[in-house]
Formats: structure tokens, sequence, C-alpha cells
């Protein structure tokens, strides 16, 4: 195993029984990245082998609800489980600083309430949090590499993706984003290429405005597959689907994806792996 990529959450906004929130968890031999904290996040992370404590970096692609809404059990878990003072990087667009310090405010009953009770807890949360926008290189560790990409998902800005590299291996996280040239860039030559998703022809068909409106700053399946074939990569990995999928729509949704890219479609479930 050189690079991971497991879906933790393949979910939208709206909740299914079956789909936790927007989060994936990408894995080298020298790191733990947790791309995304949507709903459930922590569970879905221990299913797929990996405790919050064992964490090397949080990535945030956007600050909308679905995608850091479990932050907070996240800090949380990282910190109880501890053994020692230890800091969570989270990394995310401007405004990350905002979210967290709400989140330990949100927190602060609870931490008090721990660190009256437990004489071997003594020391709040520690997170460290590092702002990106565009190009950057946002996590060096031990042979792998995270740099960032500016993506589009107007009128949320800015946003990021993620490249995480390792011996040659490359996987790009893309978030919600329409197609846009840092997003080629993002994906150029990728092994595996992670995509949120939506099928513009179901979305029209829901009548209502304020659903309608995610057409506008999502990639289609459509979109995504020529992202895929445009920017060179190995495998499209299928994720956070909009509308939700009925359970035997896979097959529609990959035959929509390999009408523009001829390379390997993973359609994407929870706890879906990816190895490359």
């Amino acid at each position: 195993m050189t690079i991971e990529t497991t879906l933790l959450g393949t979910g939208n906004p709206v909740p299914a029984p079956d789909r936790a929130g927007a989060a994936t968890l990408v894995r080298t031999p020298s790191a733990h990245l947790l791309v995304d904290a949507g709903r459930g996040v922590t569970m879905r992370l221990v299913a797929a082998g990996v405790l919050p404590v064992m964490l090397d970096a949080v990535l945030l692609t956007h600050l909308h609800s679905d995608h850091i809404c479990d932050l907070n059990d996240v800090i949380t878990t990282h910190w109880v489980m501890s053994a020692a003072p230890t800091s969570l990087q989270v990394v995310g667009p401007p405004r990350t600083a905002e979210v967290v310090d709400a989140c330990l405010a949100m927190l602060a009953p609870d931490i008090a309430y721990r660190l009256a009770h437990h004489d071997d807890l003594t020391w709040e949360p520690r997170v460290e949090v590092l702002e990106v926008t565009g190009e950057a290189l946002a996590f060096d560790r031990d042979g792998t590499t995270v740099r960032t990409a500016a993506t589009d998902h107007r009128p949320v800005e800015p946003t990021v993706g993620y490249r995480v590299e390792h011996d040659g291996a490359s996987v790009a996280l893309a978030g919600d984003t329409v197609p846009c040239p840092g997003l080629d860039e993002l994906c150029r030559g990728a092994d595996v290429y992670v995509q949120t998703v939506l099928r513009d022809d179901l979305v029209r068909a829901i009548p209502m405005p304020r659903f309608q409106d995610t057409v506008d700053y999502h990639s289609s399946v459509e979109q995504a597959a020529m992202t895929a074939a445009r920017s060179g990569a190995g495998t499209l990995l299928l994720t956070h689907q909009v509308p939700t999928p009925a359970p035997d729509a896979a097959d529609e949704w990959v035959a929509l994806a390999a009408t523009h890219f001829a390379g390997r479609i993973v359609w994407g479930e929870d706890l879906t792996r990816v190895v490359c």
C-alpha cells in the first residue's frame, strides 16, 4: 500500500440511514489524513480501523455544515484519547479558525466537566489551524505531502481541494466544486480522483428551488468524468452523490460517467476503499 483512500461518508445534506456525512480517510505509510468531517465521521473512522487520536491532520475543503458538523466530535475524541498533550492539526480555507474557536466555545462546559473529573487529564484540547487559499503546501511529513488548489463552489468561497502524494502515488480530493482550472491542475495525472457528483436531471425534477440551486455549484457526473479524462486521472471515485441514489442505481450513474471517461470508475458507498 502506498496510498489507501476510504470513503467514510458518501451522504449529502439530506440524512440517509446507510450513508454518513461527507468525509474521506487517506492513509499513507507515514500519515493518517481526514478530509472533511461530516455527520457520523468518528464511527466510520473506527469502522475503517482508525481512531481519531491516530489522525495526523484534518483537511477541510470548505465550511458548509455537512462537511464540518462532526468536527467537534473529532476534536473531543482526539483530546480524551490522548495519553499526553497532543495538538490536532486542522487545515482549511479562511474562517476555519473561526469555526474551530466556535467548536471549542460550544465544548467549554464538557471540557470543564472532564478536567474536573479526571486527574490524569490536565490540559484542554489543542488545535493548530492552518488556513490556506489557492496553491499551498499544507502538510509535509516523512514522504507524505499534501498540496492545495483553488476550487469553485461559489458563492461558498474560497474553497480548496487537496492532492496527497507519497512515493510516486497521488490522490486528488476535490470536495464540492464545478470544473475549473484549479481542479484540472489538482487532478493532473492523479492515480485517484475523488469527486462529489450530482445528477442534474434528477435534481431539476424536484420541485424545490433551494434544491435545484445545487446544480450550479456541483460537478455533474458527466462533468466529473470530463475532468478525469482531461486531467489524465487513472481512477474516478464518485462520492457525496446528489440526490441520494436509489439502492439499484449505481450502474446508471457509472454509465453516465463512462460515456466521457475510459478509465476506471468506482461507485462510492460508505467504506469503499481504493488503493494506489
